[in-house]
């Protein structure tokens, strides 16, 4: 499938803001089943943006700094995106679960960046009860994608999703304990949950492609960013879960990045200097893209 996605955020500042740095993952990076054929930023009041480059973890990023007074602030990404479809998995054939922990203790070399995601996180903290809860899926021995995919289910039907309860910077132990939360909060439980187990997992940011209901069309704006999570499952390599739907991301998920949770990968971040309160407006827009026509030659 290939996706039109536009992702606008505008900043209405109370006061004039004199300077503005910022750090932007908007652009959607590659991956074996991922590849963004374009991609364009820009930026009220107009601002030139030097090429992307990659963090840490190989997200594409942007350096956006605006030296000039202004009260608001506007940044759009837009982005065509070609993703294939997720192969069949065996979950049953993956290896036993304290087999691939065992890889990890030492770390050995094919494990060492996988090694880094094992530890605890400023949004995935682990807490006795979080490992408890995780642990009701790993039986010994048993295969560590299938024990994953009944975690995924298992907070699918536990939690409730609710806006406002929550933000990014509530602790897991406090989803745990309300059984509430959107999709960050359900992403970074089962990080935790993995890490209390000794597990490597990563938080991946992106989009989901929505459908409105039956016999209505599609709001323009109103789909969201998306979050979900993958585990590194030794011979098997990284895997990707949607605890927030319950299912295995498949061509209908855009990943824009991923690092050891919503910290390293939030769309826009950064500080200003000056303006007071300030209101964010958020537009997103994800679309199957609508075939060009061909081109003839003579």
């Amino acid at each position: 499938m290939i996706y039109d996605v536009r992702h606008k955020t505008a900043f209405t500042y109370e006061e004039t803001d004199s300077v503005s740095h910022h750090v932007l993952h908007l652009a959607p990076r590659a991956h074996p089943r991922q590849r963004c054929l374009e991609t364009s930023l820009t930026v009220e009041p107009a601002t030139p943006l030097g090429p992307a480059r990659e963090d840490y973890f190989g997200n594409n990023v942007h350096y956006l700094t605006i030296q000039q007074p202004h009260e608001r602030l506007a940044v759009e990404a837009r982005s065509r995106v070609e993703v294939l479809p997720a192969p069949p998995l065996d979950l049953a054939a993956s290896p036993a679960w304290d087999d691939v922990r065992r890889q990890l203790d030492p770390p050995a070399p094919a494990a060492l960046r996988a090694f880094e995601l094992v530890f605890d996180s400023p949004y995935a903290t682990t807490t006795a009860d979080v490992h408890d809860y995780a642990a009701a899926s790993f039986a010994a021995g048993r295969p560590i994608l299938e024990a994953v995919m009944e975690l995924t289910g298992r907070i699918f039907r536990d939690f409730e999703y609710r806006g406002g309860v929550s933000d990014v910077a509530t602790p897991v132990r406090d989803v745990l304990a309300m059984r509430k939360g959107v999709c960050q909060d359900f992403a970074h439980l089962q990080i935790a949950c993995l890490r209390s187990l000794r597990l490597p997992a990563r938080y991946v940011s992106g989009y989901l492609l929505t459908h409105p209901p039956a016999g209505r069309e599609k709001l323009q704006g109103s789909d969201a960013s998306h979050a979900w999570l993958a585990v590194w499952a030794g011979s098997a390599g990284w895997v990707d879960f949607d605890p927030t739907n319950d299912m295995i991301p498949d061509a209908e998920h855009v990943t824009v990045g991923w690092g050891r949770d919503y910290g390293d990968v939030s769309p826009i971040n950064g500080f200003i200097v000056g303006g007071g309160a300030h209101q964010v407006a958020v537009a997103v827009d994800v679309n199957a893209a609508a075939p060009r026509p061909l081109k003839r030659f003579d």
